[in-house]
């Protein structure tokens, strides 16, 4: 918690700051003057990020006191989103909004509170992002589950949302731009988790349930527009597209879960060609589905074809250009390459070059607080095969936490058979290894060489690669 004097006089710079708006709502008339600020606890860098559609419009730079504020003469009401090294979070803006910021960097999303003009939509907004994410840790098991009893679970917690929603709606005076993102959040991580359900219980239990799912069960599909720029760069809208074109794909294929093949991933092109009719959330969509391709397939013919395609598609230069250069970063990290070097540091904050420690044949898999239950069970998959192959090496990578952080978790689930580094530089892993997310597995050989850099240690078939 902040210190009290500390939080006092937040509290007091909050009630100034509505009182000096609200004051003045008869001078501002039509303009769109806004107001952003607040208090970190034990920031991660000396300044905030300020980002609206994934691009850095403004850097707030902190005071003595961890402290930042900033007068905006004319900001467009809408979704915005700030940032503290690589921990993350939304803000809604309507017209003349006052917000202050409250957080602890070490426990960013479970401390951010909003006040001022306009907390009270943004607070709803954590509240339910919160509440997803307790969701989403508490499911693991519940994809192995039959359809109705799946069905029944996350029916339950939506409905209770739902709720949620309407009380909230029925006493906050929201406007109807920010009702489209509170209705759209509620809808998209529900039928989030009903897109993946089919493939992630297949994966976990070998049985295929594709097509034997009753003809309602996609019913929610008709509820979601898919043509909403306002959405474009809103994670659950990009998360739902992608698995909505996986599942598409899968289940007409009849085959096995290879999402990411040529045909697929041709496929899923032409979906969203047919489907997505603004050319500004085809170009994202399309632009997903190249970098998660890219990720999967190596082949430079099969990336001529699906390149061929995705070329006549995508109208944005500098899209493609960053595509292109994904490409050529994956090329390098062809099977029976030389591992690229990156500088990692170890529990005792001294910078290890992964060069040095490829003296066996070594897995290496990646991990953060902020995906906790992968981390979990990556942990526990690695204790598994620790026991079966004794004389193979497991490195964790954590990407995102700071040292603090990542060695109290290390401690708490006490972390203990694979060599544990974290990631000082994430755009140098990024790049170099071309990490996205955290579900990814690597395996190299014990001359440094790369055995294959695009794999899962969930897959069914992954122990194969080590005998």
């Amino acid at each position: 918690m902040l210190k009290k004097y500390s939080y006092f006089n937040f509290i007091l710079l909050s009630i100034l700051l509505t009182s000096m708006t609200s004051c003045k709502d008869g001078l501002i008339g039509g303009n769109h003057v806004a107001y952003f600020g607040g208090e970190i606890e034990n920031p991660k860098n000396n300044f905030i990020v300020f980002m609206k559609n994934d691009k850095v419009i403004d850097t707030f730079y902190l005071d003595k006191d961890n402290r930042f504020f900033h007068k905006f003469d004319s900001l467009t009401p809408g979704l915005y989103s700030f940032k503290d090294n690589a921990e993350y979070q939304y803000v809604f803006f309507d017209k003349n909004d006052s917000i202050m910021v409250r957080l602890n960097s070490n426990d960013f999303d479970n401390t951010l509170m909003f006040c001022g003009r306009g907390d009270e939509k943004n607070n709803f907004m954590m509240e339910l992002f919160l509440k997803d994410m307790e969701l989403k840790n508490n499911m693991f098991d519940i994809y192995e589950k039959d359809e109705k009893t799946f069905t029944k679970y996350i029916d339950s917690s939506y409905q209770n949302t739902s709720k949620l929603y309407n009380k909230r709606k029925s006493f906050i005076n929201w406007s109807e731009e920010f009702d489209e993102i509170a209705k759209a959040n509620i809808e998209l991580n529900y039928a989030y988790k009903k897109e993946i359900f089919p493939i992630v219980h297949e994966f976990k239990t070998g049985n295929s349930i594709k097509t034997n799912l009753p003809k309602s069960y996609y019913s929610y599909r008709n509820r979601i527009n898919v043509n909403q720029p306002n959405l474009l760069h809103y994670s659950p809208f990009i998360n739902y597209m992608t698995s909505m074109l996986n599942n598409i794909v899968l289940t007409d294929s009849k085959g096995s879960l290879d999402d990411m093949s040529l045909e697929n991933n041709i496929k899923k092109l032409q979906i969203a060609d047919t489907l997505i009719k603004d050319k500004h959330v085809k170009n994202l969509v399309v632009n997903n589905i190249a970098n998660m391709y890219l990720l999967s397939d190596q082949c430079s013919v099969n990336n001529g074809k699906f390149f061929n395609l995705y070329s006549k598609m995508v109208s944005d230069k500098k899209m493609k250009s960053n595509v292109m250069q994904t490409a050529n970063n994956i090329q390098k990290l062809k099977n029976n390459n030389v591992l690229p070097d990156v500088t990692l540091l170890d529990v005792n904050k001294k910078q290890v070059k992964i060069k040095d420690l490829l003296t066996k044949k070594t897995i290496i898999y990646f991990w953060t607080k902020q995906a906790e239950s992968h981390g979990i069970y990556s942990h526990k998959k690695v204790d598994e095969l620790k026991a079966k192959y004794p004389d193979i090496q497991f490195i964790a990578v954590n990407i995102h936490n700071s040292q603090e952080d990542w060695l109290k978790e290390i401690k708490a689930k006490n972390y203990n058979n694979s060599i544990e580094l974290r990631a000082s530089d994430f755009e140098e892993l990024k790049n170099k290894w071309v990490i996205n997310k955290v579900y990814r597995t690597m395996i190299i050989n014990k001359n440094g060489t790369i055995n294959d850099a695009f794999v899962s240690m969930f897959d069914a078939n992954f122990e194969n690669n080590l005998r």
